[in-house]
């Protein structure tokens, strides 16, 4: 390693440090100035909570059905694993237009690989279609 590394180091990121700091400093100035500028008149209307636009009535502690719970953690479990897919695709379509060798050994193992991924997401997808969390009425609730 050369001797003057830290010093490259240090002039490769120092635009990032400097973007940072900037960034900072321009959020702590507003913040500043508006607290100062800012009216400090409150009133019980304003301290009330804001609920679109319309008075909130009843208690804050209501119980939901547990299934908008449900619903949306499998949303975001599929989401995420289908996020996974994108880089996949696109390195095995840089590797299938490649030319190197060592590349074309490995595209069978790496098609593979994917495909045991779909077939876990296809897998979890059934076990939640049998168990019947992807129905927003469940046939029990439609007695």
């Amino acid at each position: 390693m050369p001797a003057n590394a830290p010093n490259s180091f240090l002039a490769d990121h120092s635009a990032i440090l400097v973007f940072i700091a900037v960034a900072l400093g321009f959020l702590v100035f507003n913040l500043i100035v508006w607290w100062f500028i800012r009216p400090s008149r409150f009133s019980e209307e304003k301290l009330t909570t804001y609920e679109c636009g319309e008075n909130p009535q009843g208690s804050a502690w209501v119980q939901f059905n547990i299934r908008f719970y449900v619903f949306a953690l499998i949303f975001i479990v599929f989401d995420v694993e289908a996020v996974f897919l994108l880089p996949w695709a696109v390195i095995f379509g840089q590797m299938r237009n490649s030319l190197d060798p060592a590349h074309q050994a490995v595209l069978p193992l790496f098609f593979a690989e994917a495909l045991v991924f779909i077939a876990i997401l296809v897998v979890g997808l059934a076990y939640v279609w049998r168990k019947g969390d992807l129905e927003w009425v469940r046939p029990e609730d439609r007695k």
